[in-house]
């Protein structure tokens, strides 16, 4: 999907950061899991003057090291989907300026499926769950009815 460089599951992902940049770390480090280790995971990969995005959905609290993160003038920014910024960030995948990742799709539901469609989000750690779409069945041709097709 784009990485430069990715770490596994056997792997030091400080260690390597820290061999990348010679010791300096990240510009930007992006919590996406929602679990307190990798937050502070995070904020001792950044670089001084680097930034963390957290938006990662925390179920429990995160400890803060501000003795550690002051000398380093780290910004941390949090948050959710914005939906501000939706219909930009649609327009822009409609133009193709901004990539469409179907592969991170891993689950479809239709709208009756609602409740299902929670409970493997919620479970994503069992279910493998990435991003779950809910919305009309998906076509892969269109085809209009006989009136239609003879307009």
């Amino acid at each position: 999907m784009g990485a430069d460089v990715t770490v596994g599951a056997d792997e030091d992902p400080e260690a390597l950061v820290g061999d990348l940049t010679g010791g300096l770390g990240a510009d930007v480090v992006v919590e996406a899991v929602g679990i307190p280790e990798t937050f502070e995971l995070c904020t001792r990969m950044v670089r001084p003057g680097g930034r963390v995005a957290n938006v990662g959905v925390h179920g429990k609290p995160v400890a803060l090291h501000l003795e550690s993160l002051w000398p380093k003038d780290v910004t941390i920014t949090t948050g959710l989907v914005d939906t501000y910024s939706t219909p930009l960030l649609l327009e822009m995948t409609a133009a193709g300026r901004l990539p469409a990742v179907p592969s991170l799709v891993t689950h479809r539901f239709t709208p009756s499926e609602m409740e299902a469609a929670y409970d493997v989000f919620s479970r994503a750690a069992d279910t493998g769950a990435l991003k779950v779409v809910v919305g009309a069945p998906t076509h892969d041709a269109v085809s209009l009815p006989a009136q239609e097709r003879a307009a």
